[in-house]
């Protein structure tokens, strides 16, 4: 796993291996930094008094910690179990397993190129990790927007390389956005007019959008996508292209966007 610094900072939530746990605490190596332990205090297990420490935590076992303080000097990390609620603790963790698998993509992409990951880092790893915040956000960047690393100035024949494997297996994820179109048509082919706006609608080469009805005059507009903004974009033209259409048919039409994501 990639990472600029040798040490966790003060107030970041780390993965962790139980090594070994005492009457008084346990002792964590922290996965995300080779070579690296923490120490969780008995009375940072967790909340209220803990009678029998491994009621709450075993050897071996996976965890999630807050960084309470670093000592550089002295290789000494503070960990907390109780400060870390659920919900992060699932981020952490499909963090992690994302950011293990982004290394494995870039073994698969230094194996091609015919180098050593080691000098893969440092020719242009590093300075992904650096622009996109990890590996596994550059491969996932990437694989939505191939001209991604051109844009953040990367060079090198390692590209082409690099957008392969990103695309080959990464999965985007993607969004849904909708509203709700009202139509109305009361031409005596009113009826067909209003089908016909609705095809022209969701014709998308970038999302996919699905109109269905859900009681005259409404109908409900949908599109998905992997870019937000994109995703965006579309509904609102395939909204108009409805409208628009209907219009010049005599009809009339309004589009009314649900709450937006923040």
């Amino acid at each position: 796993m990639v990472k600029l610094r040798d040490y966790p900072e003060e107030g970041e939530l780390v993965v962790g291996t139980v090594r070994e746990v005492k009457p008084f605490g346990a002792f964590i190596l922290l996965d995300e930094y080779p070579g690296r332990e923490g120490f969780i205090h008995i009375a940072e297990v967790a909340t209220g008094w803990v009678k029998y420490i491994r009621d709450h935590i075993r050897e071996n076992q996976k965890i999630v910690c807050k960084v309470l303080s670093v000592d550089r000097q002295k290789g000494h990390v503070d960990l907390s179990l109780k400060q870390v609620n659920e919900h992060q603790k699932r981020e952490k963790i499909q963090e992690w397993k994302n950011e293990t698998r982004a290394d494995k993509l870039f073994e698969i992409v230094c194996k091609h190129l015919g180098i050593t990951m080691e000098d893969g880092l440092k020719g242009f790893g590093y300075k992904l990790a650096e622009v996109y915040g990890g590996l596994y956000t550059a491969f996932e960047n990437v694989a939505i927007n191939s001209e991604s690393l051109e844009k953040e100035g990367f060079k090198g024949d390692w590209i082409p390389v690099f957008k392969k494997v990103a695309m080959e297996n990464i999965v985007p994820p993607l969004i849904t956005i909708s509203g709700v179109l009202e139509l109305t048509n009361y031409s005596p082919d009113g009826i067909d007019h209003i089908k016909n706006a609705l095809m022209s609608g969701e014709e998308s080469k970038n999302c996919k959008i699905v109109i269905q009805y859900i009681g005259a005059p409404r109908y409900r507009i949908t599109a998905t996508g992997i870019d937000y903004k994109v995703a965006e974009e579309e509904l609102k033209k395939a909204a108009e292209a409805v409208i628009t259409y209907n219009e010049k048919k005599n009809g009339s039409g309004k589009f009314i966007r649900h709450s937006q994501q923040p």
